[in-house]
C-alpha cells in the first residue's frame, strides 16, 4: 500500500485548501471560520453524521463504511488552529490576519485529514465506521480536553484514535513513531519573589529581591541534576524575569519569575513541583526575602499505547517503505486527552528542510500531502478491512 494515486490526484484540491487555511489563521477556540470550512467540506464529502461545537469550535464528520460487521469505530485526529506569531516567510499565501500564523502547521494536519475523509467518503472501501475529529485549541487552550470533556469519545462510540504531526529536518513524506511516552507533560509556574526595596547605594538596608531571585533561577537547576535520576527527562527553565523596578539607583521591591516545567513520567512531574515550590521558599527564606509560589498543571504527557504504535508503524512503512524510531519530545501534545481515554497512537510524517515549528519562517510542505492521507486511509482499511 505505497502513496494511493487518488491522493496524488487530489494534491492540488488539498493544497488550495491548506493554502486558504493558511492565510486565514485564527487562534485558539476562535477557530470559527476554520471550522465552518471544514463542516462544509465534510458536507460535500458526503458524510453521513456531521456535528459543530464540540469542545466549543471542534467539529466531527462521521463517515460509514461499505459495511459494519466487525462494530468498530476509528478517530482520525486533526487539529486547527494557529499560533500569535507574526509571519515571516513572504510566501503569496501568507497570513492575512496580523500577529496571527500556522507555523505549527495544523493548517496542514487539517487540509490532509480532509483529504482522507474526502477519499473514505468516496470509496467506503471498509468494514466499520471512521470519525474524522478537527480540534481546535492544541496550541495551550486544551481543545482536545475539552472534545473529550463533551463526551465526544462515548457519543460517537470511538475505540481508537490516531493522530499525526508534521516534523520539519524530516525527509518529506518520511514517518517515525514510538511507543510508550513520547510528548511531554508541560506545566507552568510563577514565583514573586518579595524582599525590602530600596537605595541602590545603601544595600544592606533591603532584602535584595533581584539577588534572591538570581539564587533562585540557579537552584532551582538542581531539580534536574541532582533531584532527579539521570536517566529521566526533565526540562526545568526559567523563561521570564521582571523586576518591579524601573530606575538604575533603585533595589526593587519584588521580582517575577515565570517559566514552564517539562517531564516524561508521573512521578517525575510529582517531583519537579514538590521540589520547585520547596527550592523557591527555602531559597527566599534563606535570604530573608518570601516567595509566593504558583504552579499550574498544563497538558500531561501523550503516551502512545503499544499495540497500536506497532500498527500504526506498519501502516507508515508500506505508505513510504519505512518507519524510524522517532526521538523522544519535550514539547506538549494535548492529544494526550485523547490517548488517556483509549488507546491509540501518534505519529511525525516528515516536512523536509524548512524552519523549525513556531518559528515566522516555518512552512508546510505540501509535498508532505499525499504521504499523510495514505497513512490515514491506510490506518482505516487495514484495521477495518472490508468483507
Amino acid at each position: 500500500m505505497p502513496v494511493k494515486n487518488r491522493f496524488a490526484e487530489l494534491l492540488p484540491e488539498i493544497t488550495a485548501w491548506r493554502r486558504d487555511l493558511h492565510e486565514n489563521p485564527e487562534l485558539l477556540f476562535e477557530t470559527h471560520r476554520t471550522s465552518a470550512v471544514v463542516a462544509e467540506k465534510l458536507g460535500e464529502f458526503g458524510c453521513d453524521t456531521i456535528e459543530t461545537g464540540i469542545g466549543r469550535t471542534g467539529v466531527v464528520g462521521v463517515i460509514k463504511g461499505k459495511t459494519n460487521t466487525s462494530g468498530k469505530v476509528i478517530g482520525l485526529r486533526a487539529d486547527m488552529d494557529a499560533l500569535p506569531i507574526h509571519e515571516a516567510t513572504g510566501l503569496e499565501y501568507a497570513s492575512k490576519t496580523d500577529g496571527a500564523m500556522h507555523a505549527c502547521g495544523h493548517d496542514g494536519h487539517t487540509a490532509m485529514l480532509l483529504g482522507a475523509a474526502k477519499y473514505l467518503a468516496e470509496t467506503r472501501n471498509f468494514d466499520g465506521t471512521v470519525v474524522a475529529i478537527f480540534q481546535p485549541a492544541e496550541e495551550g487552550g486544551g481543545g482536545g480536553r475539552e472534545m473529550c470533556e463533551d463526551g465526544m469519545m462515548d457519543k460517537f462510540g470511538i475505540q481508537e484514535v490516531y493522530g499525526m504531526h508534521n516534523w520539519p529536518g524530516a525527509p518529506v513524506g518520511s514517518f517515525s513513531i514510538r511507543p510508550g511516552a513520547f510528548f511531554a507533560a508541560t506545566d507552568q509556574f510563577e514565583i514573586i519573589v518579595e524582599g525590602k526595596g530600596g537605595h541602590a547605594a545603601k544595600p544592606q538596608e533591603t532584602v535584595d529581591s533581584t539577588l534572591v531571585a538570581a539564587h533562585v533561577v540557579t537552584a532551582l537547576q538542581s531539580i534536574a541534576s541532582r533531584n532527579a535520576d539521570p536517566v529521566d527527562q526533565i526540562v526545568v527553565s526559567v523563561t521570564s524575569i521582571e523586576s518591579s523596578s524601573k530606575a538604575f539607583n533603585v533595589i526593587a521591591q519584588r521580582v517575577h519569575l515565570k517559566g514552564t516545567v517539562r517531564t516524561m513520567s508521573k512521578d517525575m512531574r510529582a517531583l519537579a513541583e514538590e521540589r520547585l515550590k520547596a527550592i523557591a521558599t527555602n531559597t527566599c527564606a534563606a535570604f530573608g526575602a518570601e516567595a509566593e509560589v504558583k504552579y499550574y498543571l498544563g497538558y500531561p504527557c501523550m503516551v502512545n499505547h503499544d499495540e497500536q504504535t506497532a500498527f500504526a508503524a506498519s501502516v507508515a512503512e508500506k505508505v513510504s517503505g519505512d518507519c524510524t524510531e522517532a526521538p523522544l519530545v519535550m514539547g506538549g501534545e494535548d492529544f494526550a486527552y485523547m490517548l488517556e481515554e483509549r488507546p491509540g497512537a501518534y505519529i511525525l510524517v516528515g516536512n523536509g528542510d524548512t524552519a523549525s515549528v513556531h518559528h515566522p519562517e516555518y512552512n508546510f510542505d505540501d509535498e508532505a500531502i499525499p504521504a499523510g492521507c495514505s497513512w490515514w486511509a491506510g490506518i482505516v482499511e487495514e484495521r477495518m478491512p472490508a468483507g
